[in-house]
């Protein structure tokens, strides 16, 4: 990180939340209480998962690992946000916002692949379910996670080297609220090309191509169901409309602030789209894929009737 002119950066300023003082504390609390429905929706889908055997099936082991990625990919942004807010120093250290890069990177990742491994096996179950149980085997499901973790992990890695490699000259403010790869790669003082051209590259399979995977698997559980019943148009919107307008949520913010930016698109407005995918989106999801789901309301019931019988 040293130069000619260049100067090594102890830290960076997260400038990303340009809120008025007599804002403040109603958005700390706004924000606060987004993260904590966050963590705890999150974690009481992971437990149930875990305590009922009931609910050991390929469909909730995915929904466990999504409920564990939104947990982290939440975690990595948010307490520092919060802290930020609540000390009125935007500061990062360096090793700081590498560290967020990575973590937000793998977990968001992660996102993306689980998000079309629901769709796939609802698709399967929707659409062939006699071969539900020799497809959607135990092996398969553990053979079909361990690589998506791994080139999660990969990815971001990769990512997070090659912005380790590069120089920072005296200007420190990233117009973010947490360390994006984009917006501190504008800080840069060498070149950032090859850091440029590998998003775009890898923004085709972790985020193109799984939503293309997604739309067709739904288009094709929609053509399924309404092959089956002509008064199945109720039944779509209730299970897959919820699903659909999380992942629009999801990819659309993603895609347009990193595959799709704009000359025109401001600070605020990126800010805004950020927010939808890094808080909004890890809220829902727990309620979007929980809340109707009757095997997840048992699994509740009876916990808790088991605990009352045991004390």
């Amino acid at each position: 990180m040293t130069g000619n002119n260049q100067s090594v950066l102890p830290q960076f300023l997260l400038l990303g939340l340009s809120i008025p003082p007599e804002h403040q504390i109603l958005f700390y609390a706004l924000f606060l209480a987004m993260y904590f429905t966050t963590i705890l929706g999150n974690l009481i889908i992971i437990i149930l998962i875990l305590l009922d055997s009931h609910l050991h099936t390929p469909m909730y082991l995915f929904l466990s690992n999504l409920s564990f990625s939104d947990f982290c990919f939440s975690s990595v942004t948010m307490p520092k946000l919060l802290q930020n807010m609540q000390s009125q120093d935007p500061s990062i250290t360096y090793v700081g916002c590498l560290t967020q890069t990575y973590f937000f990177m793998a977990f968001g990742d992660m996102e993306s692949f689980l998000l079309v491994a629901m769709a796939y096996d609802r698709y399967v179950a929707i659409c062939f379910p006699l071969h539900y149980n020799s497809i959607m085997s135990p092996k398969f499901c553990a053979s079909l996670l361990m690589p998506l973790w791994m080139l999660a992990t990969f990815n971001a890695m990769m990512h997070t080297l090659l912005m380790a490699r590069l120089s920072f000259c005296e200007n420190n403010m990233i117009p973010h609220f947490f360390c994006d790869i984009t917006a501190v790669l504008k800080l840069a003082c060498s070149d950032t090309y090859i850091n440029e051209l590998m998003i775009f590259i890898m923004g085709g399979p972790i985020i193109i191509v799984p939503f293309l995977l997604i739309v067709t698997s739904y288009a094709r559980i929609i053509s399924s169901i309404l092959k089956v019943s002509s008064r199945g148009i109720y039944k779509i919107f209730s299970t897959c409309g919820s699903h659909l307008s999380v992942v629009s949520l999801f990819y659309g913010t993603v895609i347009g602030v990193y595959l799709c930016p704009s000359a025109n698109n401001s600070t605020v407005k990126k800010t805004t789209m950020a927010m939808m995918y890094t808080v909004v989106t890890p809220m829902l999801n727990p309620f979007i894929y929980s809340l109707r789901n009757r095997e997840i309301k048992g699994a509740l019931i009876r916990i808790i009737c088991n605990r009352k019988i045991s004390l």
